[in-house]
């Protein structure tokens, strides 16, 4: 039992071994998709820092999101790339614990940025003459800032109770290292693990839930009582963020049936397919719904588009 209790230097990812019979076609899809999400996530956020009309909360927000879609993003595939690459499939201690803490923190900060961009909407829509000072450009970096603390905290403890659990296997069925995977390789109880990642989960879940649907159902309220162009352009923003909520949901969505399922009759490349969406689909699908449903944004972007091209002909 010593022995066994002793702390894994490296683990083995399980979910690279069943893509090494076609590495080259993952390689050339994997780098396709994150080249994509950051071409167009950088694009964007340059777009939002260049232009002074667009120095507003929403469009921070919305910057900001696309700023923590591409940490996710670089927290997986340049490593999946190098391992394709070198036919590797192993992972140190170490360097698990840091994906594993760094993506969990991703997903985190995600919701809660969800959750302050249904807030905003719901000001700006529902308290249109008080907006301009509830919101300020200050408040939103505050918000962002204690959303990042609050989402560190909740995950380095998360991690720290994960350190102290020796672990008796090596083996994680996935491409990417998370919590959850590392903790039910333990040699002892992990009820303290599972309590605390359900509690803090599951409260953080419906603190966001109940603050982005009542939000929401005020402002779909509020839309019924204005002018018809008032509420087409109200319903448009909130039609458009109600698209990214979902995606990010259908993701999160994946990971709870992953782990409720468990090892019960579930392949390794089911783990796989219920836990990569969750990172590959939001970072690459909400620039371009943003990019194509945000009016104020997309004129922007197509000004900046045409004066890269006149500079192509000189």
């Amino acid at each position: 039992m010593e022995n066994a209790s002793l702390i894994k230097t490296n683990f083995h990812l399980l979910g690279l071994l069943e893509m090494e019979g076609h590495r080259f076609l993952y390689y050339v899809l994997s780098l396709v998709l994150f080249l994509t999400t950051i071409a167009l996530s950088c694009f964007i956020v340059y777009v939002v820092l260049t232009e002074e009309s667009l120095h507003k909360p929403m469009f921070i927000l919305i910057s900001n999101l696309l700023c923590n879609g591409m940490f996710g993003n670089c927290l997986f595939f340049p490593k999946l790339l190098i391992d394709l690459v070198t036919s590797s499939e192993t992972i140190s201690r170490n360097d698990c614990l840091v994906q594993s803490l760094s993506i969990s923190l991703f997903a985190y900060y995600e919701t809660l940025t969800f959750t302050i961009m249904a807030y905003d909407q719901y000001l700006a829509v529902c308290h249109p003459l008080q907006y301009i000072t509830m919101m300020t450009n200050k408040k939103t970096a505050q918000l962002l800032a204690t959303s990042l603390i609050i989402s560190f905290t909740i995950n380095l403890v998360a991690t720290l109770l994960t350190v102290r659990v020796p672990l008796c296997g090596t083996q994680i069925k996935n491409i990417f290292c998370d919590n959850m995977s590392m903790f039910i390789l333990a040699c002892t109880d992990t009820s303290i693990n599972n309590t605390y990642g359900a509690v803090v989960t599951v409260a953080l879940f419906l603190f966001s839930l109940t603050v982005i649907v009542f939000s929401y159902i005020q402002i779909y309220h509020i839309c019924r009582k204005l002018s018809p162009a008032s509420s087409k352009k109200a319903r448009h923003t909130l039609v458009t963020h109600l698209i990214n909520f979902s995606i990010f949901l259908i993701g999160f969505l994946f990971i709870i049936i992953r782990h409720r399922v468990g090892d019960v009759n579930l392949p390794i490349s089911g783990h796989v397919l219920l836990s990569a969406p969750s990172l590959v689909l939001p970072p690459l699908l909400n620039p371009m719904v943003y990019g194509v449903r945000t009016n104020a944004l997309r004129v922007k972007m197509i000004k900046r588009l045409k004066e890269i091209n006149k500079w192509r002909h000189f």
